[in-house]
Order: structure tokens, then sequence, then C-alpha cells
């Protein structure tokens, strides 16, 4: 190195920092345009089908998703469907309310490998006050 380097380590941090994933993903805006719900916290969306998807290692568990294509933009994403037995009250071609699930740097959350969304609301009926049985569930 020595003296008068200054400006060459200057410059060298500031290109090799473009191979750091993070400050890329970060600078250039990434997950905001790759996002389905475009920057909002809810999306309304049809469910297509339910699909159960595998708990990862230790767990050992199908834990209840559903496809759903979002009416905005018709993008396809797998939500999970939290409660016990809520997956009765979610059918195909219903209308369904979806938000994060709020894991860590917006992947996924706990056990659910590739699941980032949940479902709250069915045919704007509340999923948990379905799932306790306090309303019953609307007709479309």
């Amino acid at each position: 190195m020595g003296l008068m380097n200054a400006r060459k380590i200057q410059k060298n941090k500031r290109k090799f920092r473009w191979k750091n994933r993070k400050y890329k993903i970060r600078t250039l805006n990434l997950y905001a345009k790759s996002d389905p719900l475009e920057g909002k916290s809810q999306a309304k969306g049809i469910v297509l089908e339910k699909v159960q998807k595998e708990a990862k290692q230790p767990n050992s568990a199908m834990r209840k998703c559903a496809k759903v294509q979002l009416i905005k933009n018709s993008k396809t994403v797998t939500v999970f469907i939290p409660g016990n037995l809520a997956q009765k009250f979610v059918d195909e071609h219903d209308e369904v309310i979806i938000e994060r699930i709020g894991g860590k740097q917006g992947r996924s959350k706990g056990d659910i490998p590739g699941v980032r969304f949940q479902v709250i609301k069915v045919n704007d009926q509340p999923l948990s006050r379905l799932v306790q049985g306090k309303i019953e569930k609307g007709r479309r």
C-alpha cells in the first residue's frame, strides 16, 4: 500500500462492493421489483388449489397451504392457512385476502419452506372468526 495510496483503496472498495450480494439487492431495489404484492401489505386473490407442504427438519407435519392467483397482477403465490382445521373454510375459486407472514428479512417464517404469505380473510369473512365458530362462511 504505502503513501499517496488512499484514492486507490477507496476506488477498489467502491468497485468490489458490488460483489456483495446483499449490497447489490439493496442498492438496485431488487426485492421491490420481484415482490408479488408490489410493496403493499395485503392483496386480494383467487384460490386455485389447496396443497400441503412438508415441514422442515426436525418437525414432521403437513402444513396446509393454498395456491392463490393475485387479482392485481395475476402472479401465483403459495399461502399458508393458519388455524386448526381452517382449510375447511377455504375452497377453490374463493376470494381471499393475503398478507405477509413476517419472517426475517421478508423470507419464509418457521418450518414452512418457500411460503411467505398467509390467508386472513375468505369471502370478506375473517378466517380467525370462522375457525372459532363465531360466524358462518359467506356465499359468493
